[in-house]
Formats: C-alpha cells, structure tokens, sequence
C-alpha cells in the first residue's frame, strides 16, 4: 500500500516487447544452423580452400534445388525413408513386446538380458556382411540391419519404463477386478509411453544413420547411395549437396518424432513444460 492508502502500481509489461521476445525464441534454433552455413560460404569465398575441396554455398544449393525440381531428391528420399521406417517399425513391434515380457515374465528376462547387455553397445554395422550372405545385396539386407540396429534401444528403454511403473497402481487396478490385459493396456502401458518414447526418439536417428550407411556401402537409390556416386564421379557439389539433403531429411524425422510425442503425451505432466 501506498501512503495514501491506494494499491501499488504494478508495471506491465509492453506487449511489443513480448511478441519481439517470444519470436526471437522461435527462430533461435536456426541461429547456429544459419552461422554454419555463413562460415561455410566465407572459408569457400576467402580462397583459403580449393573450390572443389569446399563449394561456395550459393552452388550447393542450386544443386540441391535442380534434384528437387527434377525429381531426384524426392525419388531418394522416399528409398531412405522408406528402409528407415520399415526397419524402425519391425524393431519397435519387437522391442516393444519383448521389453514388456522382459520386465513382468522373470524366464523371458533371464533369456534376453545377457543378449541386450551384449548386443546394445555392439557396432551393428559389422553384421552386414552376415545379412548379405542371408538375404541378398537389396532391401531385406538393409532392412534387417537397420531393424537390428534400432530393436536394442527400443528394447531397454521399454523394460526400464516399464519396471519403473509404480506397482500400487498395479495392485489397485488388481484389487478393482482389472484382467492383466486390461492392466496392461490401462495402467502399464501408459505409464510406461515416456521411457519407450525416448527408446523411439533414440533409435529413429540410429535407423536413418544405419540407412545412409548401407547405402553408401551397398548402392542403389536413396540418398548415401547418391552421395556415394557423386564421390566416385569426383562431383564436389553433388557430395556437398548429399549432405545438405541428408541433414535436412533428419531434422524433418525427428521434429516428426518430437511432434508425434507431444500429441502422445498430451495428457503427461511433460506437455506442461
């Protein structure tokens, strides 16, 4: 109060200012992504670097734009993602299926531990050979290996969500008359949709890694496999502009991957954040 009894003025604050922040905020994940490129393109004009070690930026992107208008961009793309998904989805199917056995069925954890304790800090990558021999030189190889290479993340994540679901919701769903289906669809697996979300979230960008690995090692359309073709050609501006569509087909992946959770998890106390 002040000395004439009346109440204190409270400055508001000025809603330009506000709206300025909160759009400065939006943009500021692209700050260091734009700064990257503006090095790049001032290192390739300083002549410091020979111009085929280092394309200027302006000529990268005019490529990247002639194989979207022609087409190529997409065609590999569609080939990347295609394997990607396909192999993150049998993974997820999987994982997701054993890791909840796993955690309430004591002989499928003894069985399986030793093998995720084993298999998740194994470079999976090395299996290709093996997959080759097993199913060919084309997609069901590369399939494989990705869909190996994401089931062990996705695997671990959901055991630890779902050992980590508090058990009184458990035994009240129990005590209510609850079958173990029900349970489990009602109480277990919502409880545990975080920790095998973040499973998902790690495993997506290995499965696109995986995918740009084979396909430089294997060929055939998608984008390592473009990318590996402009090396052999001695095309620096196709190798440059493979990279520049690679990064910007994951970042479209896993913003997907971080949308796709918060819709999930819409009901979470994290959607409050």
């Amino acid at each position: 109060m002040t000395s004439d009894g009346a109440a204190p003025r409270v400055a508001l604050p000025d809603p330009g200012a506000v709206a300025l922040s909160a759009l400065f905020w939006k943009v500021a994940p692209a700050i260091p992504i734009v700064g990257l490129f503006a090095l790049w393109q001032i290192l390739s004009a300083s002549g410091a670097f020979n111009p085929y070690l280092m394309p200027e930026v302006p000529a990268v992107f005019r490529r990247v734009a002639l194989e979207l208008v022609n087409g190529e961009f997409l065609l590999n793309a569609g080939a990347t993602l295609y394997r990607a998904l396909a192999g993150f989805l049998i993974a997820a199917a999987l994982a997701v299926t054993i890791g909840i056995a796993m955690a309430r069925i004591r002989i499928v954890h003894w069985f399986f531990d030793p093998i995720l304790s084993v298999g998740f800090p194994m470079p999976k990558v090395a299996f290709l050979p093996v997959f080759m021999l097993w199913f060919g030189a084309y997609d069901a190889s590369k399939i494989t290996l990705i869909a190996f290479a994401s089931f062990f993340a996705i695997a671990v994540n959901t055991v630890a969500g779902t050992q980590g679901v508090d058990r009184h919701l458990v035994w009240s769903a129990r005590s209510l008359g609850a079958s173990e289906r029900k349970i489990l669809w009602t109480v277990i697996l919502p409880a545990a949709l975080p920790q095998i979300l973040t499973g998902f979230q790690i495993a997506l960008p290995l499965a696109m890694i995986v995918t740009i690995v084979t396909e430089m090692l294997m060929g055939g359309v998608g984008l390592g496999g473009a990318m590996i073709r402009a090396q052999r050609f001695a095309d620096s501006i196709g190798v440059f502009s493979g990279i520049v569509q690679i990064g910007f087909t994951g970042f479209v992946v896993i913003f997907t991957m971080r949308w796709l959770r918060r819709r999930l998890l819409s009901w979470h106390e994290e959607a409050k954040r």
